[in-house]
């Protein structure tokens, strides 16, 4: 089967039984009787910002407590949206329209204790409760909340709680170190830290207890400590999470201008000091109502996975699901255990009907031979979402010949900078084999040649060339906004550059190469890294790969060298190097035989599953591993080890 076949196509009741029908039909006179294709609706969408947000916040209703007076002003960075308005993201997400009070809405299943469910009802009490807790201990608007927590259902309550004060959230997964812990929340100075003791990862009982106590000795500014039991008895000297809760409330919400902060992510921080990306309520809530409903068809009745953990903007981007009257499914643990076909089996315990997860997830169990169709009933599993990598063309066939043929698969991409994704699919576009269906309607995505033009068909980098409400309403701290720009607009004065090559096809399909910043350009022609490790993992032997290009001073080809890590008990000999190079020279090209092929045990990569091609690049070319990568932001940061003794030997 070769690229670009069509795996799916929408059914011919596609706009009368999907939610982006239904807002095409609602649209109505815009388009004279006709029904627009996907890619006419995408055009109008950036060619008319205003008509097109004025008609996302109609259709779904935002509930505000003062009216808008302006779609949108100005340009790129700092435009403004919704002027005028007031509002509050947690109540535009308890609203949880078509929902009756006794509907299961959160579910969380943990490897640390008993699976948790909230109703509706239970949800909006809990979060009140925790409202109040939170004003006992006196935050008030413009505070921040700091989580060491996991994915489970107290996390969201605390959120959206915060929210609605008007306080500011901020979360990470306990199972980040101290140093990358401090180096995000120092920038924000949180008031209040809520913190697990510890947690359990598949049968391993991992303790927290001294990760705690650093972090609170490293925030002078904490003047509370709640505790959440969860592997044992609790966090010393906190207040316990059932005492927060343990007093009724209100359930008030802060009107909040539209770009007023509702929480901070952060960047990677792999090769530095973490961004402290701030996004507003009213950005997330407009871009995530539209992403959920319009581009995956969520809605009541739906049960919305994804595997994430809090360190992770897809966590954020899951709690949205509320919005549009979808169940949340949270799981906590690892996903290997006891086996890899253990999400699947969650997908039918939970009922889920959207299955997401990242591609690596994916194409492991692809290369374990799982088969998920034989695993569980996933007859209720109508969407899988695949993101944090470039999926393959062999991740598509696996997913249509082993999950299910009639499932919608969206491959997507975006990034915590915008909180979403804006490339991926829709129900109203077909799927081809390794491509990202189109691009996501309001965001204005396009590739640049060297010269800044738009191109098609061709590799460019990934530009948004019009705003779009979810970009941040800055970096935390960073009053100039100096350091926005040097982020994202440096290259293309008033163009946000994304860092990813991307090609867009004559039909509209996207094509995502890799990080423009992890190029491997071989006599001068540039080689994307997703198609590399799409050859070289697909042998048997190879579990991951990692390759980086190590330029020459003087201009010529300079170094190509590829790691790969192998199954266990194999060890790298000539022969297998010899067939890794015969089929990347004749898949992809002859530039693509690396001049060297090292074993590692393991590819670095962060907390999300990020591969780390840039640290491992000035690793090699003379930088301390502890100022190349911020170890606490790995998920292996043993793995450095390798790198570190190979660029001492090349050194000698």
């Amino acid at each position: 089967m070769a690229t670009g076949d069509v795996l799916w196509r929408p059914p011919a009741d596609v706009l009368d039984s999907t939610r982006i029908g239904d807002f095409v039909r609602w649209l109505g006179k815009r388009w004279e009787g006709q029904s627009p294709d996907y890619n006419t609706l995408w055009q109008w969408s950036v060619d008319d910002l205003p008509g097109f947000w004025a008609s996302v916040w109609d259709y779904f209703g935002v509930v505000t407590h003062a009216p808008y007076t302006q779609v949108v002003s100005g340009g790129m960075p700092g435009a403004r949206w919704f002027d005028g308005a007031r509002l509050n993201y947690a109540e535009n997400m308890l609203r949880m329209p078509g929902v009756a009070d006794d509907t299961a809405m959160v579910l969380g299943y943990p490897q640390t204790r008993e699976p948790v469910e909230l109703t509706a009802a239970e949800l909006r009490d809990q979060v009140a409760r925790a409202r109040a807790g939170l004003r006992r201990l006196g935050v008030v608007e413009g505070d921040r909340v700091a989580a060491y927590l996991p994915n489970v259902p107290e996390t969201v309550v605390l959120m959206l709680a915060t929210a609605s004060l008007g306080a500011i959230f901020s979360s990470c997964a306990p199972e980040f170190g101290v140093r990358s812990v401090c180096d995000r929340w120092t920038q924000i100075a949180p008031k209040v830290l809520v913190a697990v003791d510890g947690y359990r990862y598949g049968p391993k009982p991992i303790s927290r207890l001294g990760e705690v106590a650093e972090i609170r000795a490293a925030l002078p500014s904490l003047e509370h400590v709640v505790s959440l039991p969860y592997l044992g008895d609790g966090v010393p000297d906190a207040l316990p999470w059932g005492e927060l809760l343990s007093e009724p409330g209100p359930l008030e919400f802060a009107p909040v201008p539209f770009d007023h902060p509702l929480y901070v992510l952060y960047s990677s921080g792999t090769t530095g000091l973490p961004k402290p990306i701030t996004h507003g309520h009213g950005g997330v809530l407009l871009e995530h109502l539209k992403a959920l409903a319009l581009q995956m068809d969520l809605g009541p009745g739906d049960r919305f996975f994804w595997f994430t953990t809090t360190g992770w903007m897809m966590w954020n981007y899951l709690v949205s699901g509320l919005a549009v009257g979808s169940a949340i499914v949270l799981f906590d643990g690892d996903p290997a255990k006891p086996d890899l076909g253990a999400l699947w089996r969650l997908a039918e315990e939970s009922g889920m009907t959207y299955f997401g997860t990242s591609a690596p997830y994916l194409l492991a169990c692809r290369k374990a031979g799982v088969v998920p169709s034989s695993e569980a009933d996933l007859s209720a599993v109508r969407g899988v979402g695949s993101t944090g990598a470039p999926l393959p063309p062999e991740g598509f066939r696996w997913v249509y010949e082993y999950v299910a043929a009639d499932v919608l698969l969206m491959s997507f991409s975006g990034g915590t900078d915008l909180c979403t994704g804006f490339v991926g699919g829709a129900p109203m576009l077909p799927v081809y084999e390794g491509e990202i269906a189109g691009r996501c309607l309001g965001a204005k995505v396009e590739a640049y040649s060297a010269e800044a033009k738009p191109v098609i068909g061709e590799l460019g980098e990934l530009v948004i060339t019009e705003p779009m409400p979810s970009m941040p309403v800055g970096f935390w701290g960073d009053d100039s906004g100096e350091r926005y720009r040097e982020a994202y607009f440096d290259v293309f004065p008033g163009v946000w550059r994304h860092g990813d090559w991307i090609t867009i096809t004559e039909r509209g399909t996207c094509v995502i190469t890799g990080r423009s910043d992890a190029t491997l350009n071989r006599g001068g022609v540039r080689l994307g890294t997703a198609e590399f490790y799409s050859v070289v993992e697909g042998f048997d032997e190879v579990m991951d790969s990692l390759v980086v290009h190590l330029e020459d001073s003087d201009g010529g080809a300079g170094e190509l060298l590829l790691f790969v890590a192998l199954a266990e008990g194999l060890d790298l000999d000539d022969e297998l190097r010899r067939r890794i190079a015969g089929t990347l020279r004749s898949n992809l090209s002859p530039r693509h035989v690396p001049d060297e092929t090292h074993q590692v045990k393991a590819v670095p990569r962060t907390l999300s599953g990020k591969k780390l091609e840039v640290p491992v690049k000035k690793i090699l070319t003379g930088a301390p591993a502890e100022t190349a990568a911020a170890k606490g932001a790995l998920v292996n940061p043993e793995s450095l080890s390798a790198f570190e003794a190979l660029a001492e030997s090349r050194a000698r």
